[in-house]
């Protein structure tokens, strides 16, 4: 069995006192265990070395060779450190303690040599120690551990460069999730209030015509009944004559014969009383079917006094962020300031126009814009998939069928920025566009003069386009009147 070293004398020389500590030759750990071979290992090494030769004998790495000594550093390594870099204690910090030239910085143990790994191997990246360099890996780039740290360094920092863009990248596009899921909460609360005020109108129309329609059945009761009270106090008053006069004449009969003889004249006379027959009771009911009949057309009829029509809308989601539409969506107003709002996709960020909110693919459309005094305004339609993010010339080419006053001038937004010369200066511009014959026709409605017709065959779905940059006056869709036609 293996047993402590042997103590020392009593009194140690001073020369025996300035000799270092024993320690572990394999793991450099203090107070070895003396092998009865003479040599010397801690009991954690000596565990291991008995795991790798059997329980039975004592291994000595010394004993049995390199191939031991490399097994039991792998399993230190393995075991004891969890797969961690060996570091040396600090100086002073117990036996065993070393450090480099600087005097401060921890090193590796070479797992194979028991050398401090002090190169690097750039070939196949990892720590080596001198002897290491000698044997395998003789033909292989090596540097010092600081020049391979500064390359590692630099060569991580260019590896993570793309991941802190990436990063920034997401935090950007968090951030816009998070505005955006304000905007669509005030958004749902404003058009809500909106929404509300509309069926209000509706709600108001709708009792004061519920209280007319009732009022108006009061109405005809009341008639009818005062019609039919006349008539039964007349009737009374007739029955009342018949009863007496029939009562006088059975009284009458009732008397002896010389009294009933004298006054028979007068008898005969109060009975020949004649009462006409009463007349038939014609349109003496409540007309059930004026009141109820159609109630829901002609209150609806009635309704569209208050409900406009309007064939576009504009779309505030496409609006750029220096443009005001209004509540009912039917203007746009050019701002000072731009609003804090969403950089959507659909909105456009180099010019300052809005979208009409339903796109056309067939048939033919028409709508009035109130241009009014507005000095700077362009007015067509545009392709569903025209750039919206960047800027470029305006023309059919790039998706935009348009014309426009600016700086005082008509023009037709062609490649070559085609002039206009209308007669007079429109206050109204109807824009009409035939899908199927590929036109796109600007007139002014008061006159129906032509100003401007584009031609095109279109294959993909337009919006209704409306520009405004005049800080004065605004843009206004005219709304149109409704037309019932029964058959």
């Amino acid at each position: 069995m293996a047993s402590p070293p042997p103590e020392g004398p009593p009194q140690p020389s001073a020369e025996a006192e300035a000799e270092p500590a024993p320690i572990c030759p394999v793991c450099q750990g203090p107070e070895p265990l003396l092998l009865p071979c003479g040599h010397s290992l801690c009991q954690a090494c000596l565990s291991l070395c008995q795991g790798e030769l059997g329980q039975e004998q004592l291994g000595c790495t010394e004993c049995f060779g390199k191939e031991l000594l490399s097994s039991v550093l792998k399993l230190l390594q393995d075991t004891l450190f969890q797969g961690q870099l060996r570091r040396p204690r600090p100086l002073g910090g117990g036996p065993g303690g070393e450090e480099d030239a600087a005097g401060d910085k921890p090193w590796e143990v070479c797992a194979e040599h028991g050398q401090r790994t002090g190169l690097y191997c750039t070939e196949d990246e990892e720590l080596v120690c001198e002897e290491c360099v000698r044997e395998e890996h003789e033909d292989h780039l090596t540097c010092s551990t600081e020049e391979a740290v500064e390359d590692c360094k630099r060569e991580l920092r260019s590896t993570l460069r793309p991941l802190q863009e990436k990063l920034q990248t997401l935090n950007t596009a968090k951030q816009t999730c998070d505005d955006t899921t304000d905007h669509i909460k005030k958004q749902s609360e404003h058009t809500e209030r909106l929404m509300r005020v509309e069926f209000e109108k509706l709600h108001h129309f709708l009792r004061d015509e519920e209280a007319a329609a009732i009022a108006a059945l009061k109405d005809e009761e009341e008639q009818k009944t005062r019609k039919m009270k006349h008539r039964l106090d007349r009737l009374s008053g007739e029955i009342a004559s018949l009863m007496d006069a029939i009562s006088t004449a059975e009284e009458a009969m009732e008397t002896d014969d010389i009294l009933f003889l004298k006054n028979y004249k007068k008898i005969t006379e109060r009975t020949q009383c004649t009462v006409p027959d009463p007349p038939e009771l014609s349109e003496s009911l409540i007309d059930v079917a004026s009141h109820v009949g159609c109630l829901k057309y002609r209150v609806w009829d009635k309704m569209q006094s208050i409900a406009q029509y309007n064939p576009v809308t504009l779309d505030p989601n496409t609006a750029d962020i220096c443009l005001s539409v209004s509540d009912d969506l039917l203007t746009v107003r050019y701002t000072e300031e731009d609003q804090q709002l969403p950089d959507n996709p659909e909105r456009f960020s180099f010019y300052e126009c809005v979208l009409g909110s339903e796109g056309i693919i067939s048939g033919c459309h028409w709508w009035d814009v109130e241009v009014g005094d507005c000095s700077e305004w362009a007015l067509g339609v545009v392709l569903d998939t025209v750039q919206r993010k960047e800027w470029f010339p305006p023309s059919p080419e790039r998706g935009m069928w348009t014309i426009c006053l600016l700086g005082g001038e008509y023009r037709a937004r062609t490649a070559s920025n085609t002039p206009l010369a209308p007669k007079k200066k429109p206050q109204r511009v109807r824009v009409q566009v035939d899908y199927e014959r590929g036109r796109v026709t600007f007139s002014d409605p008061s006159d129906n003069a032509l100003l401007y017709r584009f031609k095109h065959k279109f294959t993909e779905m337009v919006f209704p386009y409306f520009s405004n940059t005049c800080k004065r006056h605004p843009l206004r869709l005219s709304t149109g009147k409704v037309t019932v036609i029964t058959d």
